[in-house]
């Protein structure tokens, strides 16, 4: 296992160590001088590096997606750290470990596929049960589908994310479709497991997350939405009402025009299942900003992702448990 991580890195170091480029460019100094930055990470993270001086024939031969080894100086710049990189060169096959490199849910994904085939098997309506069974059940997808995260940054952004957030998802539409009876669970476990299948390839990960050029290009909203069309009109006799509900379901679910949705929910099971997917994936950006060490005992790590720290309520509270018995 590598060391340090990038979150290791909070005070004024010397290290040497492996990291993965994200970025690489040329920049110029006010004075019109070259520099080089990068930017590089690991699984906890990605930290700003530069390097000043003699940096031609280092970087040469290296570029986004390589792994690299660096002797550098950490400095606090604004709060945050830097890198001040002192020597570079690619890192060779053997020294690399890919799994420092890529977070990976904590779940087990063999499990989580089995969970959701489950969950296609329990759909009521022939039609999306037989669509959604061969969609997740093609190898390339089925693949693809055990590995993907659910985003680059926002939620779930690691190896097993989007697997992960969908059994999720298709718990809570089981359980709001029992409180609300009005509600078809079937459409509603349909919406779940399909609505981000576009991620497959609009998202990269075989080194780091990015986004793949369609991805960038088009977005998985609209990738997905060719991918579940083909299936449909595969299935001889699939009705052709049920296919615009679903394809509303897919292209509505990020609920708002400015989110990135062609629609609004304008069926009452897209109005729900959006709300399940924002819940979704704020919990886990909530709970990803908890989890990370922020040198403050009862606040949690900035989250990007909504614009906000957390309270650590346990922690809040135990304070003023003990305040109160100290004073009674």
């Amino acid at each position: 296992m590598k060391a340090p991580f990038v979150t290791d890195l909070n005070s004024e170091q010397t290290i040497s160590t492996f990291f993965l480029v994200h970025e690489k460019e040329i920049r110029n100094t006010r004075e019109g001088k070259p520099y080089l930055r990068l930017e590089l990470g690991d699984r906890s993270g990605t930290i700003e590096a530069r390097m000043w001086d003699q940096f031609d024939a280092a970087v040469k031969n290296i570029n986004r997606d390589d792994f690299v080894k660096v002797n550098a100086r950490v400095e606090i710049y604004r709060n945050k750290p830097q890198l001040f990189l002192q020597q570079l060169r690619l890192a060779r096959p053997e020294e690399v470990d890919l799994a420092d490199f890529l977070p990976h849910t904590k779940e087990d994904v063999v499990k989580l596929y089995a969970q959701l085939l489950e969950h296609a098997a329990s759909i009521g309506n022939p039609w999306l049960k037989r669509l959604v069974t061969q969609i997740i059940s093609d190898p390339g997808i089925a693949a693809k589908y055990k590995r993907a995260p659910a985003a680059k940054v926002m939620h779930h952004a690691y190896l097993g994310g989007l697997l992960e957030h969908v059994i999720s998802l298709c718990g809570l539409a089981k359980q709001i479709a029992a409180h609300y009876p009005e509600l078809d669970v079937d459409l509603l476990l349909t919406a779940a497991i399909l609505h981000d299948v576009g991620k497959l390839d609009e998202l990269c990960y075989d080194r780091a997350i990015g986004y793949s050029v369609e991805g960038q290009l088009l977005g998985h909203i609209v990738m997905e939405l060719e991918t579940v069309a083909k299936a449909m009109d595969a299935i001889e006799g699939f009705p052709v009402n049920l296919k615009t509900v679903v394809q509303h379901l897919l292209i509505s679910h990020h609920g708002q025009y400015e989110f990135g949705s062609p629609k609004l929910p304008m069926i009452r099971e897209a109005l729900v299942f959006h709300y399940l997917d924002d819940l979704d994936s704020k919990l886990a950006a909530a709970r990803a900003a908890l989890a990370l060490d922020s040198g403050e005992p009862e606040w949690s790590a900035y989250s990007g992702a909504l614009g906000r720290k957390f309270l650590r309520l346990d922690e809040f509270l135990k304070v003023k448990d003990a305040a109160a018995k100290k004073t009674a």
